[in-house]
């Protein structure tokens, strides 16, 4: 057995080699009969041409990059967030052509995303876990400068007019918050998540509305911070057991699912049982919400549509760039959440 070159195909079909690699990648103006030739030569000897050559060719990777913080020790794929938000975006790839390279990035190291542009190993990115800071900023509008598509999913920079995909938090929230003060709930501790998400803030507005709303007062101490984990929950549940038996507290609104539960269960070695001694409602809607006991009252978010929308926006503008048109404005998507009544509340 020996491998077919291109050479044998130029030989063959009665044209140059560089004409054969045109036909081939599908490069350039090239006249129909030629065309013809060429891949009727290529199907007589069975030739196939390298993949990767195509790739280079074509300027073209058919790569979408995902770019995922990297955590140590945290099992990243089985978390509700990330696992709904990938299924939703690996749909929609299937569904185009594109394959999915996913890209790792220390929340301490380089944010050289122009870099995976430039050696062409992927057409446009998804930002998954991107934050509000400096070095981020600086790498977001670079990507914006230099036109390579790019969409973040459940992050906002207001004043930038980047691709952005995510869930009405603020209404959540709020309605969360609303739903614990119409069942006799006055002081009311909210767990939040880091600052540098704008989710985490937009949770904060709409837990703040709802108490001026209702006119309660807005206590600073009773506001916690969380991480996002169950362990970050489970850490602040002295502090909130005591709270709950001193009444300075009746009920608890959690960032998310994650924190919620861990409050839930660190509040039990205290003999206090959600929707029995104090209301809890998660966010998020997470499989752990329905199977814990008893089950989390919640506010359900569409993450596999965040996904998926935000792989429709940017094959809209690889689809432009390879019609030379230029986007003028960003695609900034606001999909609608509800709030679930479970039995902790």
């Amino acid at each position: 057995m020996f491998a077919i070159s291109r050479k044998e195909v130029a030989r063959l079909a009665g044209v140059s080699e560089a004409t054969v690699s045109r036909v081939l990648n599908n490069v350039g103006p090239i006249k129909p009969e030629t065309r013809d030739k060429v891949l009727q030569a290529a199907s007589e000897v069975g030739y196939v041409p390298s993949a990767l050559a195509q790739q280079f060719a074509r300027k073209k990777s058919d790569n979408v990059g995902v770019i995922l913080p990297f955590v140590p020790k945290v099992q990243l794929f089985s978390t509700f967030y990330f696992s709904q938000i990938l299924s939703g975006i690996g749909e929609a790839a299937q569904k185009h052509g594109y394959n999915l390279l996913l890209i790792f990035r220390d929340p301490a190291g380089n944010r050289n995303y122009s870099h995976l542009f430039r050696a062409q190993k992927i057409d446009a990115c998804i930002m998954l876990g991107s934050s509000d800071s400096e070095e981020e900023r600086i790498a977001l509008a670079e990507l914006e400068r230099e036109k390579f598509p790019f969409c973040l999913v459940n992050q906002q920079y207001s004043e930038e007019n980047y691709n952005t995909v995510d869930a009405d938090h603020v209404t959540g929230s709020y309605e969360a918050v609303k739903h614990l003060i119409t069942g006799g709930h006055q002081r009311i501790a909210f767990i939040n998540g880091p600052i540098q998400f704008s989710n985490s803030n937009d949770r904060f507005r709409g837990y703040r509305q709802a108490l001026i709303d209702a006119k309660l007062p807005v206590d600073n101490e009773l506001v916690f911070s969380g991480n996002y984990s169950r362990t970050s929950g489970l850490q602040l549940a002295p502090e909130l057991a005591r709270r709950i038996k001193d009444n300075q507290i009746s009920a608890i609104f959690a960032a998310n699912d994650r924190m919620a539960i861990g409050v839930m269960n660190g509040l039990v070695p205290f003999g206090l049982v959600a929707g029995r001694d104090y209301g809890l409602v998660g966010y998020d809607n997470s499989d752990g919400a329905k199977i814990v006991t008893p089950s989390l009252s919640t506010v359900t978010v569409p993450f596999y549509e965040m996904g998926q929308q935000a792989m429709e926006i940017l094959v809209a503008d690889l689809n432009k760039k390879t019609a030379q048109q230029q986007r003028m404005t960003a695609n900034k998507v606001l999909l609608p959440v509800a709030f679930i009544k479970r039995e902790t509340s």
